[in-house]
């Protein structure tokens, strides 16, 4: 309906003031402009307010909200946790002997190691004289094992032939045929050849001993002359290697090869003692290391005992499954699976909280918000579980706020997943 618009007022020309001046034009101008505008507008309110008269239906909507759909399903609860990456087990490979020249390398740096297999060799012509001293100091022994054992069946002869003897002088000066001087002598040789029987026994003795000497010797000499290759005492990937052609090595010294033993790296994470508390030995974890896109399957392996009084921190050690072209010393992340519930799920920004602390949702039941207390048994990742109060299909306002209330109409609007 098209409102009627008042003719405006007309002054005489007589009766309108002479703007003898710029500040009285303008003035006038403006009180001419207000009038207008304050004509129109009644014109408008009054056709507005009879279309208003010719529909009695007309009235306010009710606000459209934004509403989610509770789901069945599970969630998972990870916590995310740095480090670098480390050996499971670092292999310290130090030469066992002093004073070597190291004269052969055989690894390098990344490769990967047999058990026993040989890393380096050293000089081993020092090694190799004594060795040789050794097997003369073996004959020279056995050599006086043969002479004493010689020397032992003379004496046991002479002994005999001396006793024989004695017995002989014994019977004729038993019979007075024999002087004592004569006994006195044959007695005396047979304890001489007697002596002389136990002297041989002794030098055989000393000279076995000999012998075991020299062999011992020897033994230590090969023992160093095997010590001379530096082999690898696990299967694994040499790390670093420290070896330099020409140096002379020594026990205590720099080791000449670290290797990763059997190629196993792991994450090392710092954890915040209240996260560590949520972390248990064989929880599932994804590894993200530096400069790859893909996660690396893996699960917590070793949880510290100690927290560090000053960082308030504790270690966390994360296997990975498959380290092929990992580096040590890398930065990487893991997401750690703490926890799993099933339930009915809806977003974290639908739940509100009374003042005592307990959760609620505000429901939309035909178009009509109904506030609901529910339980919740986990959030993560901006959802929640509800484990009581809500059940699949039902619509939740996805923010709840202050300004919906219990039995306000609203139109529903479901949000796009």
């Amino acid at each position: 309906m098209t409102a009627r618009v008042p003719p405006a007022a007309v002054l005489p020309a007589s009766a309108a003031p002479a703007p003898s001046r710029p500040g009285q034009a303008r003035l006038a101008a403006g009180l001419a402009a207000a009038l207008l505008t304050a004509v129109l507008g009644c014109g408008i309110g009054q056709a507005r307010a009879a279309e208003a008269a010719l529909d009695p239906g007309a009235g306010p909507q009710p606000p459209t909200v934004t509403v989610a759909a509770a789901l069945a399903g599970s969630l998972t609860e990870r916590v995310i946790v740095t480090g670098d990456m480390v050996p499971k087990e670092e292999i310290i490979v130090t030469p066992e002997v002093d004073g070597l020249a190291t004269v052969e390398i055989l690894v390098e740096e990344g490769d990967r190691v047999a058990k026993d297999q040989v890393l380096a060799r050293l000089s081993r012509d020092t090694v190799d004289v004594s060795i040789a001293q050794a097997d003369a100091q073996i004959a020279r022994a056995r050599a006086s094992i043969a002479q004493a054992r010689t020397q032992i069946v003379q004496a046991q002869a002479t002994l005999k032939q001396a006793q024989n003897s004695f017995q002989r002088a014994e019977r004729l000066r038993k019979t007075g045929t024999a002087s004592i001087e004569t006994y006195e002598s044959r007695e005396a040789d047979a304890l001489v050849a007697q002596a002389q029987v136990a002297a041989a026994e002794q030098q055989l003795a000393l000279s076995v001993a000999d012998l075991a000497l020299a062999e011992a010797q020897k033994r230590e000499e090969m023992v160093r002359l095997g010590r001379t290759e530096i082999k690898a005492p696990t299967a694994g990937i040499v790390s670093r290697r420290e070896a330099r052609l020409g140096a002379v090595v020594s026990m205590s010294g720099t080791p000449m090869f670290r290797i990763i033993e059997d190629g196993e790296i792991e994450l090392q994470a710092d954890v915040a003692e209240m996260t560590l508390a949520k972390l248990r030995d064989g929880q599932k974890a994804t590894v993200f290391p530096a400069g790859r896109g893909e996660g690396l399957p893996g699960q917590v392996r070793l949880i510290s005992p100690e927290i560090d009084s000053t960082t308030r921190l504790g270690e966390v050690r994360v296997s990975i499954e498959e380290a092929e072209g990992l580096a040590i010393g890398a930065f990487a992340y893991a997401a750690i699976e703490t926890a799993t519930r099933e339930g009915v799920l809806i977003p974290l920004s639908a739940v509100l909280y009374g003042t005592g602390g307990s959760a609620q949702v505000q429901l939309v039941e035909d178009a009509v918000v109904v506030t609901r207390p529910v339980t919740i048994s986990l959030v993560a990742d901006g959802r929640a579980v509800i484990t009581d109060g809500l059940k699949a299909g039902d619509q939740v306002v996805s923010i709840s706020g202050t300004f919906l209330r219990p039995g306000d109409r609203i139109t529903p609007v479901l949000a796009k997943n």
